[in-house]
């Protein structure tokens, strides 16, 4: 690994990377954004279908394991013909399917929906970070890595946001929640259109065609299968940390059994719009701190960070101290997210890193989907306060440990490297 100096940090983007990051912004705000419309309203989607919340909590489930088979079946496309076409095609379906769950009659439509729209998603984050790291100054990833990776904590505080206007000041029901996410869909689409390819994949195919090497294999090398493998653990961890956080909180805010705090559904979104902001900070500023410190460090650091917040983030009983303690949560859980569009793209070999990333980080999403129903389940039995440190206390210990333990590859040169993977990694 060559380390990462200051030559180039100060150099500004051309043009097309700034759209290629701008739309990649976009996209994974729109994966936030439809995803936490549904943790908002999965209770008044329960009261409109006549279903339990347990039931209906899993729609979320739904999305997450469909979204796997999406970052394959696009990442395995983008491998093949370049970032370009697949990310736009795959913005095309993903707005269609869910600006369609607005019309569902029925729960199960609904949850049939919410199925595509997982695959649609699951191509979304891992192509548009792969596009977006690999045109970015490899001095200046980590800083952007923490600012892409925000734009789920943007997606978080556009849906609160939204919900607060539309639901709560207009009185309209959550489909029109759904009807509005085709914006910045949109939005990103046109910006994508004008986005070039990726050098680095370029670099790549011609290096495959010199040494007749293909995709396969690259994917089937040992270590490069290890990493996969230790990718996904991390991965799992990082995804029950953060919807350990985050998925249940809105409910445990407003509920007045079970242990929740009996806040007033303004209350609760005023302190979901507040723990985002500090989301978004711990997401730029860790980011960029692991251009200084290290992948693992940093993410280590903020892991251990937050284990003295849960006590404040789940047992508090005022607004005041719940304000502090989400703040603080996020600003840390998210801080060690920043970091990771570019690990994981950085410990991708450049081969194969169209689906990499993707794949690593939704199987973990799928091995963590059963968050949001297995915290309600203890919520039920135990209390809102139990259900969340118990889930979060352990996950925070293991991101810490099991980043400890893997290799980085902060600095590598994309589309350049003479093996399948950076060797040190």
């Amino acid at each position: 690994m060559s380390a990462t100096g200051t030559s180039g940090s100060r150099t500004p983007l051309t043009t097309d990377q700034r759209n290629s990051f701008l739309a990649a912004l976009l996209g994974w705000t729109m994966d936030a954004f439809d995803y936490f419309i549904v943790v908002l309203v999965y209770a008044d989607i329960a009261e409109t279908f006549g279903k339990s919340k347990e039931t209906v909590a899993f729609l979320t489930t739904a999305t997450l394991l469909m979204r796997p088979i999406g970052a394959l079946l696009f990442g395995l496309w983008a491998d093949k013909v370049g970032r370009r076409i697949p990310l736009i095609v795959d913005v095309c379906f993903y707005s269609t399917v869910g600006f369609l769950c607005a019309f569902a009659p029925n729960f199960t439509v609904l949850l049939v929906l919410r199925f595509l729209y997982g695959i649609g998603m699951g191509g979304e984050w891992g192509l548009g970070a792969a596009l977006a790291m690999e045109k970015i100054p490899r001095a200046r990833r980590g800083f952007f890595s923490g600012v892409l990776q925000q734009g789920y904590a943007l997606g978080y505080l556009l849906a609160a946001v939204a919900f607060l206007i539309l639901n709560q000041g207009l009185g309209l029901s959550w489909r029109w929640l759904f009807a509005l996410s085709i914006f910045p869909a949109l939005i990103s689409l046109m910006i994508r259109t004008k986005v070039g390819e990726s050098e680095a994949w370029e670099a790549s195919q011609e290096k495959l065609k010199v040494t007749h090497t293909s995709v396969k294999d690259v994917i089937f090398t040992g270590a490069v299968l290890r990493r996969f493998l230790y990718l996904v653990l991390l991965m799992t961890a990082f995804n029950w940390m953060s919807h350990g956080t985050q998925d249940v909180y809105p409910t445990f805010l407003k509920a007045t059994d079970q242990g929740g705090a009996g806040l007033s559904e303004s209350t609760a979104l005023t302190i979901a719009i507040v723990y985002n902001i500090g989301a978004i900070i711990g997401g730029l500023t860790f980011g960029g701190l692991s251009e200084r410190f290290g992948r693992r460090y940093t993410i280590a650091f903020c892991a251990v960070l937050a284990l003295p917040v849960v006590p404040i983030f789940a047992y508090s009983s005022t607004a005041g101290m719940l304000v502090l303690g989400s703040f603080l949560m996020q600003l840390l859980v998210q801080g060690a997210w920043g970091v990771i569009p570019a690990h994981l793209t950085e410990m991708s070999p450049d081969a194969i890193r169209g689906f990499y990333p993707g794949v690593t980080y939704q199987l973990g999403n799928v091995l963590a989907a059963l968050n949001l129903p297995i915290q309600e389940h203890l919520a039920a039995s135990h209390g809102y306060p139990f259900a969340l440190a118990v889930t979060i206390v352990p996950v925070l210990l293991v991101v810490a440990v099991v980043v400890l333990l893997g290799k980085e590859a902060r600095g590598v040169e994309f589309g350049r490297d003479p093996d399948p993977a950076p060797a040190n990694a």
